[in-house]
């Protein structure tokens, strides 16, 4: 698994022109599920994401969680994270988990998430338009890969 968050200012995602999801303050999630990943790397992913402190106190130093700041996520399915461009022009998706699978363990995460903080989310497998206000900027890439 291998999601890509960025601390935002606002996010907002669009389907056929219509917003299907919008937050303030919190974090743009694109989340890749790969093969092989289960309900270990969700939850490894959902606990860590919430947790971590990346939003800055009164000192400007990052000590904060988004459920700390009273913040939210916005969840992007995006499959082309589970990609592996190592030779040639063509990326490779052979790792990602096939649409059957991945929906299930992307709506398993968003659902953990939800326990604790408002989550909005994009409609798996469509084309989607995503705009933000990245804070800082702050991007992190965290993976858990399959019994690792």
């Amino acid at each position: 698994m291998r999601v890509v968050i960025q601390r935002v200012n606002r996010a907002t995602v669009e389907v056929g022109g219509k917003v299907v999801g919008k937050i303030d303050k919190g974090i743009l999630a694109y989340v890749g599920i790969e093969k092989g990943d289960t309900e270990k790397e969700i939850a490894f992913m959902a606990e860590k994401i919430l947790n971590l402190r990346i939003f800055p106190d009164d000192r400007y130093r990052m000590n904060l969680s988004v459920k700390d700041i009273g913040g939210a996520i916005l969840s992007i399915s995006q499959f082309t994270l589970a990609s592996y461009i190592k030779k040639g022009r063509r990326p490779d998706f052979t790792d990602a988990e096939d649409p059957d699978k991945a929906e299930p363990l992307y709506e398993r995460f968003n659902e953990l998430l939800a326990r604790e903080i408002p989550v909005e989310k994009g409609v798996f497998g469509a084309m989607m338009n995503i705009e933000s206000v990245n804070a800082g900027p702050v991007t992190f890439i965290i993976e858990k890969k399959y019994n690792a």
